[in-house]
């Protein structure tokens, strides 16, 4: 009898261990999945960082030069921030399918890719 109840404790300790293997091992699958998507929103924030800097030396430039060619520098910049509303304002009509559905694609899919 006391082989029997050696035996299950046995296996209530085997159990046990094995819920708190599983447990820890799905805590360090949450923080490796974390870890993967914030360092890739973090990599597209810096690139999103760099083109916008790049895009506003551009508008500056063009400005200029457009300026340059009218006669009137302030033209110019008043040529290129009516070009940039129009952009502006097609970004936010198509926001959903611009921005917000390919991100949530790409964090959907890097949470369930497998390594």
């Amino acid at each position: 009898m006391e082989d029997k109840t050696t035996t299950i404790e046995s296996l209530f300790e085997k159990a046990e261990t094995y819920a708190r293997t599983s447990v820890d091992l799905l805590k360090l699958k949450a923080i490796n999945k974390s870890a993967d998507v914030l360092s890739s929103l973090v990599s597209k924030l810096i690139i999103g960082v760099v083109v916008s800097l790049i895009v506003i030396l551009m508008n500056i430039g063009l400005s200029l030069w457009i300026g340059d060619l009218l006669g009137k520098t302030y033209t110019g910049f008043f040529i290129v921030a009516g070009l940039n509303v129009i952009i502006g304002s097609l970004l936010l009509l198509f926001k959903d399918k611009l921005i917000k559905i390919p991100v949530n694609d790409s964090i959907i899919s890097q949470m369930l890719k497998e390594k």
